[in-house]
C-alpha cells in the first residue's frame, strides 16, 4: 500500500474523511486554553482542513505553520482563511522538512502513516523540535478491524517507541475525546530529552 499524496488527495475527493470531525479537537482545545504565550512557534503536520489551526489563529496564536502534502486542502485552507499567513502554509513532506519549532500537535497523522514509518516519525519529531519544545496531542489505543489508515497502537507501544528520544511528561486515557472515540484515544505531552 503506497500513502502517498495521490492517495490522501482521492480520499478528499471522495469524501472517505472519518478523521476530519470539522472543528478543532476538544482534548486539544482544552491544553491550549491553559497558554498564555501566544508568541511561540506551532507546527501541525498532516494538517488536513486544519481546525486547530483555525482555532488557534483565532486565539490569537499567529506563529503557527501547517503542513500537507495534498495541495487541494491547503489551497481550500487559504481560500477560507485569507487571512492566515501564506508562507506559513507548508506545502511538502514532513520527512522533509527541517525547522524547529515550540509545539508540534499530533491529530491523527501518526496513525495514517505505516507502521514501519513510526521510528521515522519519532526521530523527525524530535529534529523539529525546540530544545524545550513539546509534542503533544492523541493517539489511538486501540487497533482497528479493517487494515488501515488509520492504524492503532497501544500506551505499551508508544511508551517503548517514544522513550528512547523524548520525555513521557502526559499518556493518559484521553476523559474529553469526541463521543466516537471515547475510550479509545489516548492525551499525550512528551518533551524532548
Amino acid at each position: 500500500m503506497k500513502l502517498d499524496s495521490h492517495f490522501w488527495s482521492n480520499k478528499y475527493k471522495l469524501h472517505q474523511t472519518g478523521w476530519d470531525i470539522g472543528y478543532a479537537s476538544p482534548p486539544i482545545i482544552s491544553y491550549f486554553d491553559q497558554l498564555d504565550n501566544k508568541d511561540i512557534k506551532i507546527l501541525i503536520p498532516g494538517c488536513g482542513n486544519a481546525h486547530e489551526a483555525v482555532f488557534l489563529f483565532e486565539k490569537g496564536f499567529k506563529n503557527i505553520y501547517i503542513l500537507d502534502f495534498v495541495k487541494e486542502t491547503l489551497n481550500k485552507f487559504q481560500e477560507k482563511q485569507p487571512n492566515f499567513p501564506k508562507s506559513q502554509i507548508l506545502y511538502g513532506d514532513f520527512f522533509s522538512l527541517h525547522d524547529q519549532f515550540d509545539i508540534i500537535i499530533e491529530q491523527t497523522f501518526f496513525c495514517a502513516l505505516l507502521p514501519d514509518q513510526r521510528k521515522a516519525y519519532v526521530s523527525r519529531m524530535k529534529s523539529l523540535l525546540k530544545p524545550s519544545g513539546k509534542l503533544i496531542g492523541l493517539l489511538f489505543d486501540t487497533y482497528f478491524e479493517k487494515s488501515g489508515p488509520p492504524f492503532g497502537g497501544n500506551k505499551k507501544e508508544y511508551i517503548a517507541l517514544f522513550s528512547p528520544l523524548f520525555k513521557i511528561k502526559t499518556l493518559e486515557k484521553c476523559y474529553n475525546s469526541i463521543p466516537p472515540r471515547m475510550d479509545t484515544e489516548l492525551f499525550f505531552i512528551f518533551e524532548g530529552n
